[in-house]
């Protein structure tokens, strides 16, 4: 009787050993889970950036997605990051389309979230992966008048101030172009991403004010079709935009301008899975992390031009 009880506890003690052991294995198996809910996944900003993350997930050994809504839309961004959060991954990252998706992501409290290319007000948020936008106006500004001589007339040309991003870099290139002397003749805001009506924008300007030498605007969408209405009218004229994408790229390696600032999406996609990997792993993040900002000139356009295709191809 004793040896058989003997052999009962010694077999429970094999069985728990096994037990645990596996339980150990499932865990130490288990990757750890990050979604990304982006703005859109059309553009080429967007399609660079999502090559960084998932360069991301593969380095850092994370389940992890990528996500957009189909419209684009506040409320069916705050829907889709509303049915990410039931499913409690271990970070969520979301580019905020606006201050609206807010309401939203406060209720996310048991869920770190970062922010990347669009920092918005919001007590939870563990951190923002991105650009500092009025640095890149302040860099944009004093890059165009590196070009110019003080007392030459300038244009800014905007998209939708509402958004804060492109309220700071406005704010920033006035700075630079300010201290450096150069008039501001001319400034409009809210022009849409409609190359046509942007185009118009420009011949009117062109024709108001013929003594124009050089244009600042808040994105590419904007910079291109006033680069193509000045290439038609036989002038070469410096033009900024901050994204530095491959038709920019192109226009700056064959000096149709002189040069640009580039964010760098694929960097802050990168960043930003790097940043959810540190949190995953309880380390202290800093609230911002920058992913930085880089002139582009002839020089160095058709080393990034060439990284680029590749990624959009």
């Amino acid at each position: 009787m004793f040896k058989k009880g003997k052999m009962m506890v010694v077999m429970a003690a094999i069985i728990t050993v096994f037990v645990l052991g596996f339980i150990s294995l499932t865990y130490a198996d288990k990757k750890p889970t990050v979604v990304v809910v982006l703005k859109e996944g059309n553009s080429e900003y967007w399609r660079i950036m999502k090559a960084g993350i998932e360069k991301g997930f593969k380095d850092f050994d994370i389940d992890g997605r990528v996500l957009v809504p189909s419209q684009a839309t506040d409320q069916e961004q705050a829907d889709l990051l509303k049915m990410i959060y039931q499913e409690k991954p271990d970070v969520i990252v979301t580019a905020p389309i606006s201050t609206s998706v807010s309401p939203a992501l406060e209720t996310f409290t048991d869920v770190p979230v970062l922010l990347v290319d669009t920092d918005i007000p919001l007590k939870n948020k563990t951190a923002y992966i991105g650009t500092d936008n009025l640095d890149l106006g302040k860099k944009a500004g004093a890059f165009l008048a590196s070009q110019l001589q003080p007392g030459d007339k300038i244009a800014i040309i905007g998209g939708n101030l509402s958004f804060s991003v492109f309220e700071e870099r406005i704010k920033g290139a006035k700075i630079s172009l300010q201290n450096a002397g150069i008039t501001i003749s001319y400034e409009k805001s809210g022009v849409p991403d409609d190359s046509k009506k942007i185009q118009g924008v420009i011949a009117n300007l062109l024709r108001d004010q013929p003594d124009i030498k050089g244009v600042v605007t808040t994105n590419d969408t904007i910079a291109l079709p006033v680069i193509k209405e000045l290439v038609k009218e036989g002038l070469s004229i410096p033009v900024i935009g901050p994204d530095g994408l491959t038709e920019m790229l192109e226009f700056i390696a064959d000096e149709t301008i002189p040069g640009t600032m580039a964010q760098n999406p694929y960097d802050m996609g990168y960043l930003s899975v790097e940043t959810a990997m540190k949190v995953i792993n309880g380390e202290n993040v800093e609230k911002f992390v920058d992913s930085g900002v880089d002139i582009i000139i002839k020089e160095n356009a058709q080393n990034r031009l060439n990284f680029y295709e590749k990624l959009v191809k």
